[in-house]
């Protein structure tokens, strides 16, 4: 899926899990109060809450009707339309309807940052703060990227991060006997070169994607750069600081070591078995650097359908002298977002979809790392669930940063970085492509 696992987390033991998102314009106005997944409606006021969800596949798409259908049984008078598509077809519907600024969904996903920013300036978007203030609360820890002027206009209901998915039976073969959950870069530098010296290809990337690659440069400016340089750099589009420029050195001294799968600069992220996470699932390479959907991408490429045994996961290397907290780290998540013309029902619905007996059930069947304190101890793959201490440790997540920047400054962005990887680029480069796009779009 080019892209589509970014958007929405799926990961799924036993079966391969597409996931998540939200809803078509709504219908029905009556004023609803929700009390444990429970809503009142209004004498004579029935309502549908539309909602789209790209959990279009397995034990995810079986959950979510199931979620569905328990909510219009605590709340009569209340009917969810749910349609599950593949994910690129129902991100192309969301996007023209919110164009048109009509048919927008009542429910449906938003991943925060330029393109949440963007949408609550057309006014599209309804204000939770007050309508799901119990919500909010339980999950403040959050609620940062899908905040705009003070105001929450998004439910996150999984955040998780990106780091470097292994193959420990090869790292094993390979003499790489202690891996670490934060590597210094020399010490992954020594995971390299062990793999090259075993034969085995130590990393995939999905260059032909793009955004495979612009990872690696969005954990470099994690790493050099501290938190509030980045986000003042967005806010003033001054990239001056030459932090983002030691990024793109960052990047380039990992392209030197010529790690990556032969024929990488096409290589797509996540269809078939030749992709990134096809190499990784087949066994061909050590490594690839990928989110917290990559073990049901992995499960899902595998002739079993299963995830496999031997995947561990360590954070993104760390750079002598850096700027950036050691404990940052790079990801992003799915929120719901309710459309400024649904019924209050849809808000109710988009509450009960954060409830401790919904959050609790989506960790069960591994479909993302939950946002609800209640629930985050019920992941149950192990080596998903060893991302939720590193995720919940106290550092800030950067949110991918074509996503904070939105749309026409990402792609900028993201365009420039897959030329450095093929060498036509230089890190300054990436910075005076994304300050010209920044610039242009005011």
């Amino acid at each position: 899926m080019t892209r589509k696992m970014r958007g929405a987390t799926a990961v799924a033991l036993g079966a391969t899990v597409a996931l998540l998102a939200g809803a078509c314009a709504g219908q029905g106005t009556a004023d609803q109060e929700t009390t444990d997944g429970e809503s009142t409606t209004a004498e004579g006021g029935d309502a549908t809450v539309e909602w789209w969800h790209n959990s279009n596949t397995g034990e995810g798409k079986e959950y979510y009707d199931q979620v569905a259908a328990d909510f219009e049984e605590a709340n009569p008078g209340v009917t969810v339309q749910v349609e599950a598509m593949q994910h690129e077809d129902m991100l192309t519907k969301l996007q023209a309807a919110m164009q048109a600024g009509s048919g927008i969904p009542d429910v449906f996903m938003s991943r925060g940052g330029g393109e949440l920013q963007n949408d609550v300036d057309a006014g599209l978007l309804r204000d939770l703060t007050e309508d799901a203030s119990d919500t909010v609360e339980t999950i403040s820890a959050f609620t940062g990227q899908y905040t705009v002027d003070d105001s929450v206009y998004a439910l996150p209901f999984s955040m998780g991060l990106v780091g470097f998915w292994y193959n420990k039976d090869l790292f094993e073969q390979a003499g790489i006997d202690d891996v670490s959950d934060s590597p210094t870069i020399d010490e992954f530098y020594g995971y390299i070169d062990q793999l090259k010296a075993a034969g085995v290809d130590p990393l995939s990337v999905g260059a032909g994607d793009k955004w495979p690659a612009a990872h690696y440069w969005y954990y470099g400016v994690v790493r050099e750069c501290e938190f509030e340089t980045v986000e003042a750099a967005i806010e003033s589009g001054d990239y001056s600081d030459e932090c983002f420029v030691k990024a793109g050195e960052d990047v380039q001294e990992i392209l030197a070591k010529e790690p990556f799968n032969p024929g990488f600069l096409a290589t797509g992220a996540q269809e078939g078995p030749t992709s990134a996470s096809g190499l990784l699932a087949s066994e061909r390479v050590g490594m690839e650097l990928a989110g917290h959907w990559e073990p049901g991408v992995v499960g899902g490429l595998r002739e079993d359908e299963k995830v496999p045994d031997w995947l561990g996961w360590f954070a993104f290397p760390t750079f002598e002298g850096q700027a950036g907290d050691p404990s940052d780290q790079m990801g992003g998540g799915d929120a719901w977002a309710v459309s400024n013309d649904a019924p209050d029902a849809a808000v109710d619905f988009a509450e009960y979809l954060l409830s401790d007996e919904v959050q609790t059930g989506f960790a069960e069947l591994d479909m993302g790392l939950p946002t609800n304190p209640a629930a985050t101890g019920s992941v149950a793959n192990e080596t998903l669930a060893q991302l939720i201490p590193v995720r919940d440790g106290g550092g800030e997540t950067q949110l991918y940063l074509d996503t904070r920047l939105g749309q026409s400054v990402g792609n900028a962005m993201n365009d420039e970085i897959a030329l450095m990887f093929a060498g036509e680029a230089t890190p300054q480069d990436i910075v005076a492509a994304i300050e010209e796009a920044a610039a242009a779009q005011g």
